[in-house]
């Protein structure tokens, strides 16, 4: 069989209306056609991302901070925030991003801070921009590397939601993530789970459904710090799609009484003690309004009113990622909630 001419390129080839996940597709049809789809997939693979210097947080915690909360071609899917923690056991990831070009980003950055190898990897829930980056770490360290996620999360990387997240990360960045295979959790953990990695133990957190059905949120216990992945997010929208709000609140208390931390990590945003009260606020203004709505048998556009009327919203359009553009979906899916709850 020949092989595609080493001058073509990449772009002339996608002009075929072939991407990666299309490509790698056809290994189904034979041996002849598996190694030609393995051939594509390194010939189409997307270009290396730009380094970001990682930010000390706490004693054992670093951060690779990411300034867009969405993915476009000119972020290349850089879009959410990489944690590690450095052990006395080697380096813990805290979800490693989302393409197998970010994870050997973090590798790199993960190099300027410490020469000891990374053992585990934990992926907060199943959405792609914080698992993706799995791949990158598995060719580093093998396939024996614990990567661990709630057994809802394993599952749904497993199925659709890891094959839908690796095909919307390409398409949303116009192919700069292809190359990236998915490469999903080997392990489980509950709520409740520690893990000794000599100077540092991880705990692990889940409340229920939240942004996610599978969230959990990883408390780094001697540095008074938690990851909280996508439960919570400084000064962006939240993706509501698959969460609900009043499952949100709980996991917030419940993080408060038995997490408590001077530090909470968001998957997007900056770090600090403020995480939980600013992403609460925000929810309460438009639950809180929804709830009222469905209660006074007012409409869901009168309720979006209302909503955006709310100081405790209003406040927060300026400065929020997303916003203007995303709003109006939260709205319905906080009224729908609404209704489900009041009836």
């Amino acid at each position: 069989m020949s092989r595609l001419p080493h001058r073509a390129s990449r772009r002339q080839f996608l002009k075929l209306g072939l991407g990666a996940g299309a490509v790698l597709g056809l290994a189904a049809a034979g041996p002849d056609i598996l190694a030609f789809a393995s051939d594509v997939s390194d010939f189409i693979r997307g270009p290396a991302v730009p380094d970001v210097a990682p930010t000390q947080l706490s004693e054992h915690v670093w951060m690779i901070w990411s300034k867009d909360g969405f993915p476009t071609p000119e972020n290349q899917g850089m879009m959410s925030n990489i944690t590690f923690v450095v052990s006395e056991k080697g380096v813990v990831m805290l979800d490693p991003g989302g393409s197998v070009q970010i994870g050997e980003m973090a590798l790199r950055m993960i190099r300027t801070v410490t020469d000891k190898p990374v053992v585990a990897i934990f992926n907060s829930h199943y959405h792609g921009d914080h698992w993706l980056g799995n791949h990158a770490f598995e060719d580093a360290y093998g396939k024996e590397l614990p990567i661990y996620a709630h057994p809802l999360s394993k599952r749904e990387i497993e199925g659709v939601q890891g094959s839908m997240w690796h095909s919307m990360m390409e398409r949303w960045t116009n192919q700069a993530t292809a190359g990236t295979r998915i490469v999903a959790p080997n392990r489980t953990v509950e709520h409740g789970a520690e893990l000794d990695f000599g100077d540092v133990t991880l705990r692990v957190h889940h409340y229920g459904p939240a942004h996610t059905p599978g969230d959990i949120a990883i408390q780094v216990v001697e540095d008074e710090l938690t990851h909280v992945g996508d439960v919570a997010m400084d000064r962006r929208i939240a993706n509501m799609d698959d969460g609900t709000y009043v499952g949100t609140f709980r996991f917030y208390d419940e993080l408060e009484k038995n997490a408590s931390s001077r530090i909470w990590v968001p998957g997007h945003g900056h770090p600090s003690d403020q995480v939980l009260a600013w992403n609460r606020e925000l929810f309460e203004g438009i639950y809180g309004n929804c709830l009222k709505a469905v209660e006074d048998g007012s409409t869901m556009e009168e309720a979006r009113e209302m909503v955006l009327a709310d100081p405790r919203v209003a406040g927060k359009a300026a400065d929020t990622a997303g916003f203007e553009s995303n709003i109006g979906k939260y709205v319905s899916i906080a009224y729908l909630e609404a209704e489900r709850e009041a009836f």
